[in-house]
This record gives structure tokens, C-alpha cells and sequence, in this order.
């Protein structure tokens, strides 16, 4: 299968000190290329001057006494940064001469950031089960889990302060099954482990796939992120006051379902603040299925429960 790749680079100087310099940036496929002429004063300090954390491939001295380093490096390494967002894959970094060692500031520092369009197919390097046990029939197995802040992986802390935004994942092994679409159905916070009549509870997703917080939905600004594979979903959940200073635990349904048929009663829908409607996730064309949100919707499952340290 053929991958199309666009690239956009964006260069900001950061120092002043450096509006001088010369470099210019190739963002290839796989690596990143860095070419970069510095000053007859820096020829000598080549050894300082770092792409992240790699000193240059090359080094040679101009006819003019400036000095040419070179810098290319696979995207995996020298300590790019990699973030996920919407259909774009972002690698950055930073072009720097570093006089003395850190903690210490770089003398001169470039901001480097190449952009990627997101593979067709392409699905995260992780496909890990969260804390807790799936239970499924027919040979499905269910995951959920709470993922880092450039949802590349799995979060490494269950600590979230007040306000920010709350990365969940589930998904759904399609295996040798037929393809298979993913659903929250419903999904509340609770005091415990396993939902009992006296847990203190909160609802995020009620009405059967209608997104809700603060009693209807529109007041936050959680929403679902955009697929990248039908057997899997995103819910960008801004954290809320619930709790506070105890244990938190998200309780989700989650349902496999066929992905060529959306009704009322299985669906995923988010509130956009900016057109004032409900919109369904998997195709806008028919969010007239989300117009019951507002009301109520007709009220097959499976639960999983994710583990919130609000102790802190």
C-alpha cells in the first residue's frame, strides 16, 4: 500500500543572537536532514552544537572560514518529539549551541518542526490492556486505557489536575472477526471499583452514546478525537470536580457493532460549541441521530473500569 507524505517545516528562532545563522531543514520520510553554517567564531565549538541531543553527522570548514555541520538522523532518535493530533504526525526539536552543559541555556537556539500527514491505517504502537480484566463473548477482547498527553502511548500517571484533558482509549481485537465498530454506550466516574448502590457517581456518556458533563454536555470541552480505525475510540474528557482527594474509577459499556449501520440507540455523539449542535462522530451527514440527546434516546455490553488516583 502506498503512504502519501506531505511535508511542512516551521522555523522559529528563538534567540535573538541567532538571526544570523543560515540552516536549512529537509524533512524526509523516515529522517531529518539539517544543514547548518555557522560563524568562523563557532568552527572551533563544533562539538556544541546539537540537533536534540546528537552533535552533527558532518562538520567541514568553508572557504570563507565558516564552518558547514549536518545533522541527519532517523525521526526516532537524538530525542525528537512526537505528537498525534487530529491527522497530522509532528516532529520537533530544537538546533542548538550549548557553550556549557545543561542545566545551563543553549547560546543559540532554533525551533525545528516538521509535519506529516497521518498514514491511512496508520494505528498507535500500542495495543495494551488497561488496568482491569475484559469479559466478552464470542471470543472478543475489549480494551481501555488511559493514554499519554500525545496519545503515542499508554499515560505513565493516573494524576490529572483540575481542568486538563483526560486522554481514553478502548478498543475492540478485530482479529478474524468482521469489521467491527466501537461504542461507549454509557460511562460514568465512581468512588469504587465495581458500581454499587451506594457509589457516589458522576455520568460522562448517558443516553445511549450522547455525550454528557455538567448535566447536558455542553458546558466542557471534552469530545471525541477522529478515529483512526473503526474497532477503536477516543474521548478527550476535560477532568471535573468529583471526588476530590478520593479514589476515582471510570466505569465504561462499551459495544461492538456493525460500523456500515448508526440508529439512535447505537451511536457516538459530541456537542460542538462552535455550530451549536450535536454531531455524530463517524459521519456528520447524519447527525440528525443525535438531535434525542437533548431529550431522551430508546434506552448488549461490556464493562470496563479505569482507575483515577484523585488522592493528590
Amino acid at each position: 500500500m502506498s503512504l502519501l507524505w506531505q511535508c511542512a517545516i516551521v522555523l522559529a528562532v528563538v534567540a535573538a543572537s541567532a538571526a544570523n545563522e543560515d540552516f536549512n531543514v529537509d524533512c524526509e520520510k523516515h529522517s531529518i536532514k539539517v544543514t547548518w553554517k555557522v560563524s568562523p567564531e563557532l568552527v572551533e565549538h563544533a562539538a556544541r552544537l546539537f540537533l536534540g541531543h546528537c552533535v552533527p553527522s558532518t562538520f567541514s570548514v568553508l572557504p570563507t572560514g565558516e564552518g558547514m555541520a549536518t545533522f541527519h538522523y532517523n525521526l526516532n532518535g537524538c530525542a525528537i518529539k512526537k505528537r498525534v493530533t487530529g491527522k497530522k504526525h509532528i516532529y520537533s526539536t530544537s538546533l542548538t549551541y550549548r557553550p556549557n552543559r545543561k542545566p545551563k541555556p543553549a547560546a543559540i537556539s532554533h525551533h525545528i518542526k516538521c509535519v506529516y500527514i497521518r498514514p491511512e491505517g496508520w494505528i498507535p504502537p500500542f495495543l495494551i490492556p488497561a488496568y482491569g480484566s475484559a469479559e466478552g463473548h464470542g471470543g472478543l477482547v475489549f480494551h481501555m486505557a488511559l493514554l499519554n498527553e500525545d496519545l503515542t502511548g499508554l499515560a505513565k500517571s493516573s494524576l490529572f489536575p483540575l481542568g486538563s484533558f483526560i486522554p481514553i482509549w478502548a478498543a475492540v481485537d478485530q482479529k478474524d472477526h468482521q469489521p467491527l465498530l466501537l461504542l461507549l454506550e454509557e460511562c460514568v466516574a465512581a468512588t469504587t471499583p465495581e458500581l454499587q448502590s451506594a457509589s457516589l457517581v458522576y455520568p460522562i456518556i448517558t443516553n445511549k452514546g450522547s455525550y454528557l458533563l455538567d448535566g447536558n454536555g455542553k458546558n466542557g470541552n471534552s469530545r471525541f478525537l477522529p478515529r483512526y480505525h473503526s474497532s477503536a475510540i477516543l474521548l478527550y474528557l476535560q477532568s471535573f470536580k468529583f471526588a476530590l482527594g478520593e479514589e476515582v474509577y471510570i466505569h465504561c459499556k462499551l459495544v461492538a457493532w456493525d460500523p456500515e449501520v448508526f440508529d439512535i440507540e447505537k451511536k457516538a455523539c459530541h456537542y460542538i460549541k462552535e455550530t451549536g449542535e450535536w454531531e455524530l462522530l463517524d459521519d456528520p451527514s447524519q447527525s440528525d441521530l443525535c438531535k434525542c440527546c437533548d431529550s431522551s434516546c430508546k434506552p448488549r455490553a461490556w464493562f470496563k473500569t479505569l482507575f483515577l488516583d484523585r488522592s493528590q
